[in-house]
């Protein structure tokens, strides 16, 4: 087997959509676990609908990914340029051998005309009009004009376009990794555009001369492309490249968390989620759309998750590093069928990756959001709290918003619990324990649990009495890690404030 080469394609007329992640994601595994490269090229023949800054959040997304190129625009490479508009004198030779060659032709409809056209079609009861074998003849083209007709209105500079000539009522087939065989009649196809009156290329021919002069063995996208895999198909047959046709593989869609309709920016925006991996800001009209980094994922879970939605490893294994992927991945466990996209099971991801960090790595991230909060803590202290909330957070700024308290003493209090905990005899209780707390040399965990079930033992009170107010006093809240982790952690000096704070700020509730 020749060197497996890959590609992903994007388009800079937006932010890439993690449903492109996905597919970037898929070439690289693939290739590595081949051995093979994998090339980033930007294809930038759509100028309409580029949009600025799209190029940079592409490889910027790709970079945060984890997603590394072999060949790109950032790192060059043998068979560069790797944009497609640096590429731009390369096409029209091909174009125009297409047509010298009875394949193309050349085409002057101008808009009207064509939307004409397709309204005669329509009167005459065709539901989905096409410039194709028998509309082709009634156009302004090559086909149906005189040679010197076409000579002078190209001599002249009149506008034109290069069509492929598609041929009648021909069975085009080709071998899909994941959909197996794969056969349209060409009387189902339109004379599709390859080359516009801009002098660019469309992505058909654009795509298929730079997977050849680039020699990509193997072409791997978003089903979406599946209905033009047959013209290009045909373009490598035409341009004398059939033995050097790349096999395809055409991906699942991610669908909507209901499996209904691929997923979109609107569903994100509805459901609370986002689809891209990073900020995107819109540069027409401001908006700004959350990204997986900014919500605070770890990019490894991100790919874990994206992994997994249409890629199935045949065992019941979730978790992955990207050297697993590698040496698990291969095309022949990519469905058939959509792959739903589950915003709780990717939260999953994020936590089980969270808590497989050590405290040192958490409590390194914990203290940038510290800093933005204006709260100092020594390293040893945040790496402790760390490995107390651990097991309780999703996100690192969790850590922060759920356990303030370590770092601030708390000025409000749980009403609920006051109300429900906080009885008459609370004060008298609180005031003896924080006594039988300070006796306490040795201010451990174990320590001041043992004084506690001992007060609570001498004095017949049940344990829902008193930790409920005890961990009122110490973080204000109802819930948390373990209330006798915590003291320890804040030492016998800050409980017995914080004791002395709350019974001095909470009144006797009815």
């Amino acid at each position: 087997m020749s060197e497996v080469r890959v590609r992903f394609a994007p388009s800079p007329t937006g932010p890439l959509h993690i449903g492109g992640v996905r597919t970037a994601l898929y070439n690289y595994l693939f290739a590595k676990s081949k051995g093979g490269r994998i090339i980033l090229r930007i294809e930038d023949t759509d100028q309409a609908r580029f949009v600025e800054g799209a190029e940079e959040y592409i490889i910027d997304s790709l970079k945060w990914s984890g997603i590394e190129f072999d060949e790109s625009v950032v790192h060059g490479g043998d068979y560069g340029p790797y944009k497609q508009s640096e590429r731009k004198a390369m096409y029209l030779p091909y174009a125009e051998q297409l047509v010298k060659d009875g394949f193309a032709y050349y085409a002057f409809d101008t808009s009207e005309e064509l939307s004409a056209m397709r309204e005669r079609m329509k009167t005459a009861g065709v539901p989905s009009p096409q410039y194709n074998a028998f509309t082709r003849t009634t156009m302004q083209n090559s086909l149906a004009l005189s040679e010197d007709e076409v000579s002078k209105r190209i001599d002249s500079g009149e506008p034109y376009v290069i069509r492929i000539k598609m041929p009648r009522n021909e069975e085009v087939k080709l071998n899909d990794i994941i959909r197996g065989w794969v056969s349209v009649n060409t009387n189902n196809m339109d004379d599709k555009v390859i080359f516009k009156s801009d002098g660019m290329p469309t992505y058909h021919l654009a795509n298929v001369v730079d997977d050849y002069s680039m020699k990509i063995s193997h072409v791997i996208r978003g089903e979406e492309w599946l209905p033009s895999a047959p013209l290009h198909v045909l373009l490598y047959r035409y341009l004398g490249w059939e033995d050097s046709t790349p096999e395809f593989a055409h991906l699942p869609l991610i669908l909507k968390p209901d499996g209904h309709g691929k997923l979109s920016k609107r569903d994100g925006d509805r459901l609370g989620f986002p689809v891209f991996p990073i900020e995107w800001k819109n540069p027409q009209t401001g908006e700004i759309s959350l990204g997986y980094r900014e919500s605070g994922y770890i990019s490894s879970a991100f790919i874990n998750m994206l992994s997994l939605l249409g890629w199935n490893p045949g065992t019941e294994k979730e978790i992955f590093s990207m050297d697993e992927l590698i040496q698990s991945f291969t095309l022949e466990r990519v469905g058939k069928a959509g792959a739903k996209f589950d915003f709780d099971k990717t939260k999953w991801f994020n936590q089980q990756y969270l808590r497989a960090k050590t405290k040192e790595e958490l409590a390194a991230e914990l203290q940038l959001i510290l800093k933005e909060h204006r709260v100092e803590a020594n390293d040893s202290f945040v790496a402790a709290v760390c490995e107390q909330l651990k097991e309780r957070a999703t996100f690192i700024k969790d850590m922060w918003d759920e356990g303030k308290y370590y770092f601030i003493a708390p000025t409000s209090y749980d009403a609920k619990i006051i109300r429900k905990k906080w009885k008459y005899d609370t004060p008298k209780y609180m005031s003896e324990l924080m006594s039988r707390i300070e006796g306490i040399s040795d201010f451990t965990s174990q320590n001041i649990e043992e004084v506690f079930r001992l007060y609570l033992k001498e004095n017949e009170i049940g344990m829902g009495s008193l930790l409920p107010p005890f961990r009122i006093s110490l973080t204000g809240l109802a819930v948390g890690p373990s209330l006798f982790d915590i003291a320890s952690l804040l030492g016998k000096e800050e409980t017995i404030k914080r004791m002395k704070t709350a019974l001095n700020s909470i009144q006797q509730w009815d």
